[in-house]
């Protein structure tokens, strides 16, 4: 899964659906990436992302799948980083 920037107000969000499965349409299926903040603990749909080399954020972050959307393709500005597989099952516990 990758950490992609979206053009309007760069937006971080997670690609979690980055094949062509859901038609000819040029979607992916993203969730998006907030500041964590501690009230976030008791809210089972946050996930909890620390900075690293592999997803190159700058600060601990959430990953928010309550917001799951879809967006265009065209909209994203560039690749920042991946996700390790433990943080990709957690979401697809969710």
């Amino acid at each position: 899964m990758r950490i992609t920037k979206m053009i309007t107000n760069y937006q971080y969000l997670l690609i979690i659906v980055n094949d062509n499965s859901i038609g000819k349409l040029p979607l992916k299926i993203v969730v998006p990436i907030t500041d964590w903040k501690n009230r976030f603990e008791v809210a089972p749909w946050m996930i909890k992302i620390e900075p690293n080399k592999q997803n190159n954020l700058s600060k601990i972050s959430a990953i928010d799948c309550f917001q799951i959307r879809c967006v265009s393709e065209h909209r994203f500005v560039q690749q920042l980083g991946s996700i390790d597989e433990q943080i990709g099952n957690e979401i697809k516990l969710h």
